[in-house]
């Protein structure tokens, strides 16, 4: 995932798109609403209280489109190695981060990109977790503690998925900073999981990237239920092994759905 950074895409004619599905040599499902392009994706900035930082300003985006499809690939962490800021951003516990995900770095690929930010028929959750380090510039991805501060997961109500929410801010998807969070430096770590080929082993489709983040005020509570990443999820997770196509629709049925991982902290009483 590139968290608040697009994740960027091949440049390939059977390899449109960067957030939403990459190139896989499986035959996925198909029916008239998923398209046979392949996608992938990657966050291409952030943006703090709603107002936008710089391209790539303080992300860690990888060097190519595709997603990982094993859960215990060191790479689920914050995704291929590529780019990497030197940047840490500065922000506020409270402060309502945005990750914009793209085509292409820079969005769109050409102009009316049906496939910006991502294909439809690409369904799933967005996650985004947290964890503690010394320095955020230099920290590895690998070995940390990870704890989940948002997610937006699915709606069986709507039929509604994260990616479809997504879509419709504009490539956009947000999480607030916990207000109790002790001040420090962090990774942010944002998560796209893609659905639409999910009924099969490795079928499921996660892009992430990671953000480097300075967090100054809020409380003193450093959370103690945290994740190892690779080591949160299982490859037959029901969030990870799932068929959502019911009856040629991505809505799962419209039975509930839990994303993989812990669930979202809770700042203490």
């Amino acid at each position: 995932m590139k968290f608040n950074a697009i994740i960027a895409l091949a440049a390939s004619a059977h390899a449109h798109s960067i957030f939403q599905v990459s190139p896989s040599t499986r035959a996925p499902f198909r029916n008239q609403h998923q398209t046979k392009r392949n996608v992938n994706l990657s966050s291409q900035k952030l943006s703090v209280n709603g107002v936008e930082q710089g391209q790539l300003v303080a992300l860690r985006a990888p060097s190519q489109p595709n997603p990982v499809y094993n859960v215990n690939d060191q790479q689920l962490a914050c995704g291929i190695p590529g780019t990497h800021s030197n940047q840490v951003l500065n922000v506020k516990a409270g402060d309502r981060i945005g990750a914009w995900w793209g085509h292409v770095i820079g969005g769109a690929q050409w102009p009316n990109d049906p496939d910006n930010p991502i294909a439809p028929s690409h369904k799933g959750p967005i996650s985004t977790y947290m964890a503690r380090v010394d320095n955020a510039a230099t920290a590895s991805p690998n070995g940390l503690r990870w704890f989940k501060i948002h997610e937006d997961s699915f709606n069986p109500s709507s039929g509604k998925w994260g990616v479809d929410n997504m879509i419709a801010s504009g490539g956009w998807s947000y999480a607030s900073i916990p207000q109790c969070l002790a001040p420090g430096q962090y990774l942010l770590r944002q998560e796209l999981l893609a659905l639409h080929s999910a009924y099969g082993n490795m079928g499921a489709q996660f892009y992430q990237s990671c953000a480097q983040l300075n967090v100054a005020g809020g409380g003193s509570f450093v959370p103690s239920q945290t994740v190892s990443i690779p080591g949160a999820y299982q490859q037959n997770d029901p969030g990870v092994l799932i068929q959502i196509w019911v009856n040629g629709v991505p809505d799962n049925g419209r039975k509930p759905y839990t994303a993989p991982g812990p669930r979202p902290m809770t700042c203490p009483a």
